[in-house]
C-alpha cells in the first residue's frame, strides 16, 4: 500500500534533511561528493524529466549535487547488473528500479540479478498512465461493448502494445485471461508507432501509456478504460478498471535503488531527501505535464512492494511461457 505525507509532514522531512544533510559512515560523512543517479533510458521521456527534477531538488537538499547518467537499452535494465554487483553500496550510485528489472529474472534461462534480495530498494515514486483507446468511429463504444464482441470473435480484436512481455501486454493477458477470451496481440518498438495504426483501422485498440491522450482530447480517439486507481480528472468519463470488475492498477510504478547492503542511516537520508523533492511542487508540476500518477512508497513499504510484485511477475511469466533469450 502507498503511502502520501501531508504537505505540513513533507515539509517538516524536507527541513530535517535542509538541518543535518550530513550522516557518519564508514568512510566519513556522507554525502561529501556527487551523486550519480542512473536513469536507463534515452534522455527527452517522461522518466528521465522526472527523475533528473528529482535529483536537481534532492541534490539542494543533501548538499551535493545528482547527477544523471544516461544508460539506455535492454528494455531500461542495462544498469541493474551495475548495481546489483559492481557498484559499491556507499550512496554514490543509484538508479531507477521498474518493473522490468523485477520481470526480466523470469524471462532469462540465466538470471544475472534478483530484484528482492540484489539492491536497496529506498523509495517508490510514481508511474504511468495506463488505457486502453479505440478510434472515435470504432465498433466499440464501452469496454463491455469490445469484452463482449471479443467472447463471440476468438481472435477477431487486435490490441496494440509497444512490446512482448511489457506490463501493458502482461497486463491484458491477465484480463484476458479472467473474461475467458481470446485476442491478438500487435507489438511494435514504440507506443506512438501503434496510433496511426488504430486510427487507421488496421488494428482495434491500443493499450498503452497516455500516448492517446492527444488524439482522444481532439475527438479522434475514445478512451474506454484507464488502469489508475481512480478516474482521471483530464479524462472523467472514463473507467477504472477496478470500475469495471477486476481487482487492478496498473501504473508500472517506480523507485530508486542502490547496490545492497547500504547503511541504513544513507539509505534513511536518501529516503528522506527524495521524498520531499517528490512533494515538492518542481516535481509535481513535472509528473502532471507527463500525466505520471504519485505512487510513493517509504522504503520498507516499497521493498515489500517489490517482493509482492516479483511474485506476480514470476507468475504470470510462467503462466504464458514467455521468454526472451
Amino acid at each position: 500500500m502507498a503511502h502520501t505525507l501531508s504537505r505540513r509532514h513533507a515539509l517538516a522531512v524536507g527541513g530535517a534533511v535542509l538541518a543535518a544533510p550530513h550522516v557518519a559512515s564508514g568512510q566519513g560523512r556522507y554525502p561529501e561528493r556527487p551523486i550519480r543517479l542512473i536513469i536507463p533510458w534515452a534522455p527527452g521521456g517522461s522518466a528521465d524529466a522526472q527523475l533528473r527534477s528529482l535529483g536537481e531538488q534532492a541534490g539542494r537538499l543533501l548538499g551535493q549535487p545528482v547527477v544523471a547518467e544516461n544508460r539506455g537499452g535492454a528494455g531500461g535494465t542495462l544498469h541493474a547488473v551495475h548495481l546489483a554487483r559492481e557498484a559499491r553500496p556507499d550512496g554514490y550510485t543509484i538508479g531507477q528500479m521498474h518493473l522490468s528489472v523485477i520481470r526480466r529474472p523470469f524471462l532469462v534461462r540465466n538470471p544475472q540479478w534478483d530484484a528482492t534480495t540484489d539492491f536497496t530498494n529506498f523509495i517508490g515514486l510514481s508511474g504511468w498512465l495506463f488505457g486502453v483507446a479505440v478510434a472515435a468511429n470504432s465498433r466499440f463504444q464501452t469496454w463491455q461493448d469490445m469484452i463482449t464482441y471479443a467472447r463471440a470473435n476468438p481472435g477477431r480484436v487486435s490490441f496494440a502494445t509497444s512490446g512482448i512481455a511489457t506490463t501493458n501486454h502482461l497486463t491484458m493477458e491477465d484480463i484476458m485471461a479472467r473474461e475467458r477470451i481470446e485476442m491478438t496481440h500487435v507489438t511494435f518498438r514504440g507506443a506512438s508507432e501503434a496510433v496511426p495504426q488504430v486510427l487507421g483501422g488496421q488494428i482495434d485498440m491500443i493499450a498503452d501509456s497516455s500516448v492517446w491522450a492527444g488524439p482522444v482530447e481532439a475527438g479522434q480517439m475514445r478512451l474506454l478504460s484507464v488502469w489508475t486507481a481512480d478516474r482521471v480528472s483530464r479524462f472523467p468519463n472514463a473507467p477504472t478498471l477496478r470500475e469495471l470488475g477486476y481487482d487492478l492498477v496498473v501504473t508500472s510504478n517506480y523507485g530508486l535503488c542502490a547496490p545492497p547492503r547500504m547503511d541504513p542511516g544513507i539509505v534513511r537520508l536518501l529516503h528522506d531527501a527524495f521524498h520531499t523533492a517528490l512533494m515538492g511542487p518542481e516535481n509535481t508540476r513535472v509528473r502532471n505535464q507527463f500525466d505520471m500518477p504519485l505512487v510513493y512508497y517509504n522504503t520498507a513499504d516499497y521493498q515489500e512492494f517489490v517482493v509482492q510484485r516479483a511474485a506476480y511477475e514470476r507468475e504470470m511469466v510462467t503462466r504464458l511461457g514467455i521468454r526472451m533469450e
